[in-house]
């Protein structure tokens, strides 16, 4: 079992709001607090709601090559990310498949900040980055304070002396004022609603979060544990590494737009074009017709012929009273409204393969 060796400044607010903490990357983090997981899903949709995303891992690299490291670690053009800018995208390894995923931000001055999860990004960074003139650091210090939903830019912008409102989608500002405190706010989440994350330091995290608090509640913003998260990215057709992106290419989980495929050399280049074509699977979703969320994992048929597996974390969402899941089914599998059979403990039930998102995603 992997042990808890990191903390968060905010593990004792996490408790006080009854935080059932559970390991993450090496950090406690709250699967529920005291609130229902489906009322902070409400509040991010109607109003805004408020996550200590901490526990993903965060790494600097600078220096006249700190592009050029990044670039080659990165299927997307790297080179046309501008300073205040930030691009989501996959590394792969020399195999062609997804190690892990994440954001790249231009800091500006050969100063950049990468964010992911609990992959292998930082380490193939530092590969691509031997022999070149740049450091890469791992960030151990950076909290992350993610605020989403229709209100968190009216939260924000009252107060900031910056215009919040003016960043576009996946711009930041390098460094302004919240509630006092020194912080780096980019136009990014998780949620598929508008919203903003904040990156400061641990003294600054906790203020912070007081403060978004003390206003947000008012304006019906809760504070939210990672239950509530889950159908939320289902909603928004948003994937998950460790349930969706398990050393596929991207071609077989709908990434193919993130492959720049002008852009020069980077790890897996080779292997990944000569994948095209030749996916073992295709990623779909799937509207089940049940009143609960499948298990995860079961597998599925058409005319008695096992043609996929459902992936772990399905959801059920009571917004929009619907059984969702992805799955990764054969490619010859005809697209969306084909008619499935799933394999459950309690029998057999059907789904069909519907297109993603589900929800009407408001990021911009």
């Amino acid at each position: 079992m992997t042990q808890i060796t990191r903390t968060s400044a905010l593990t004792a607010r996490h408790i006080d709001l009854g935080g059932d903490l559970q390991e993450y990357i090496r950090m406690g983090v709250p699967l529920t607090y005291n609130t229902d997981p489906k009322e902070e899903h409400d509040a991010i949709r109607e109003a805004a709601g408020m996550y200590d995303f901490t526990a993903f891992l965060k790494f600097r690299v600078s220096g006249p090559d700190a592009a050029k490291a990044l670039d080659h670690a990165v299927t997307f053009d790297v080179n046309k990310i501008k300073p205040g800018q930030s691009k989501y995208g996959p590394y792969l390894r020399e195999t062609g498949v997804i190690c892990d995923d994440g954001i790249v931000f231009n800091l500006g001055n050969d100063q950049w900040l990468g964010c992911h999860g609990d992959g292998c990004a930082r380490a193939m960074v530092e590969l691509s980055a031997e022999g070149l003139d740049c450091v890469v650091e791992y960030d151990y210090w950076t909290h992350l304070i993610s605020l989403q939903g229709p209100k968190a830019v009216e939260l924000l912008d009252a107060h900031s002396p910056d215009d919040i409102a003016a960043l576009d989608y996946f711009t930041h500002l390098n460094e302004t004022e919240l509630f006092g405190c020194k912080v780096m706010i980019s136009r990014t989440g998780f949620s598929g609603e508008r919203g903003y994350e904040i990156m400061c330091g641990p003294d600054q995290a906790v203020t912070v979060w007081d403060s978004i608090l003390e206003y947000g509640r008012p304006m019906g913003m809760l504070p939210c544990a990672v239950e509530s998260v889950f159908p939320l990215r289902m909603e928004a057709g948003l994937l998950w590494r460790r349930f969706d992106l398990m050393e596929n290419t991207p071609w077989e989980v709908n990434m193919g737009w993130s492959v720049d495929r002008n852009k020069g050399d980077f790890r897996g280049k080779e292997a990944l074009m000569a994948a095209e074509g030749k996916e073992r699977y295709k990623l779909v979703g799937l509207d089940v017709d049940i009143t609960e969320a499948l298990k995860g994992g079961e597998k599925i048929f058409v005319n008695g012929e096992q043609v996929g597996q459902v992936h772990d974390k399905p959801v059920w969402t009571h917004r929009m009273n619907k059984s969702l899941a992805l799955a990764h089914v054969i490619p010859e599998l005809k697209p969306v409204g084909t008619k499935l059979e799933i394999q459950r403990e309690q029998g057999m039930c059907t789904a069909t393969v519907v297109k993603f998102p589900v929800y009407d995603i408001k990021t911009r």
